[in-house]
């Protein structure tokens, strides 16, 4: 599940804190950075879960309706295709879903006002106003409600960015990645008696989960060694001014150039500059992507830059 660009996302947030709190060791920090790793991991099943939590609200809300004084002719035959949604129910029976959450402790019991604001942004919505009055009553159609709920209600909800943000530092730019992931996931179900297991599982192979732990800890012992470098190709910079983030950027670019002979340089060097349009400055990806050119044409000549496989001779 975990992206190669979410997990490099991760190892500079961590190389970040690391190099920030001289007092924590490397163990210390891969501990932090595998626990924020599986906290994307828990937002997964957790926005799995937020479905059922609107199910269970609106069916307490259709009955708390029903049972008023004088009920109106809605309220005595509500329209049921939300909490008889097909996906919701095969969600609900999800053996490695509920497992998952059980095992983690993971639910929204104690977020009672954030399920009530999101169903209202949800019902008042075109999209569920038209998804309750199709014609069509199918599976198809209840998955479709359910993939655009994600892509175009909650991905856009102010109450589930703030609420997430308070709930865990690490979830602060997890949100858009998770929702993708869920989407992709939901595609994948036929019907409702479709029995498969189809939840992601943390990382998509061994690869990438070694990949994680040797970018993080080759950054760390390459510390000092990659900084000299960059010190060496920024002398006509005051590197006390350039920005850490992009210091600590151009290093972990350096550490994946020079450890991982796999991955082509063009990879690297594009992947490095998206993270510097986001975390630094307004001008960081252009003078970053100036730096680390000069620095891999150099590398290169020297062979210390050495790539290895099919189609990377030349990177």
């Amino acid at each position: 599940m975990i992206s190669r660009r979410i997990i490099r996302t991760k190892v500079l947030q961590i190389f970040y804190a690391h190099v920030s709190s001289p007092s924590k060791t490397m163990t210390q920090s891969e501990s932090e950075l595998h626990f924020s790793i599986r906290k994307t991991y828990d937002l997964y099943h957790l926005l799995f879960s937020l479905l059922n939590e609107l199910k269970d609200f609106s069916k307490d809300r259709i009955e708390s309706r029903r049972l008023k004084n004088l009920p109106t002719k809605d309220d005595l035959n509500p329209n049921l295709r939300f909490v008889n949604n097909r996906l919701i129910k095969r969600l609900g029976v999800d053996k490695s879903l509920n497992s998952y959450l059980s095992k983690n402790k993971l639910n929204w019991s104690h977020y009672p006002d954030l399920i009530k604001g999101i169903h209202a942004a949800m019902i008042d919505s075109d999209l569920y106003i038209s998804y309750i009055n199709s014609e069509t009553d199918d599976f198809k159609n209840d998955r479709r409600f359910c993939e655009d709920f994600f892509s175009e209600i909650l991905v856009n909800s102010d109450l589930m960015l703030n609420e997430l943000e308070e709930q865990s530092i690490y979830w602060n730019d997890d949100l858009d990645f998770a929702i993708s992931m869920v989407i992709k996931t939901i595609k994948k179900f036929k019907n409702e008696e479709d029995q498969n297991e189809y939840l992601m599982s943390l990382y998509k192979d061994e690869e990438d989960q070694e990949f994680t732990t040797k970018l993080f800890r080759k950054a760390i012992l390459n510390n000092h060694e990659n900084r000299r470098v960059i010190e060496n190709y920024t002398k006509n910079w005051d590197v006390d001014r350039v920005a850490i983030m992009d210091i600590l950027i151009m290093e972990l670019a350096l550490t994946e150039l020079m450890e991982f002979p796999s991955i082509p340089i063009k990879v690297t060097l594009n992947e490095y500059i998206e993270l510097a349009k986001y975390y630094s400055t307004n001008r960081s990806s252009t003078f970053i992507n100036g730096i680390l050119d000069r620095i891999t044409r150099d590398f290169r000549e020297k062979g210390r830059i050495v790539k290895a496989g099919r189609g990377l001779v030349e990177g």
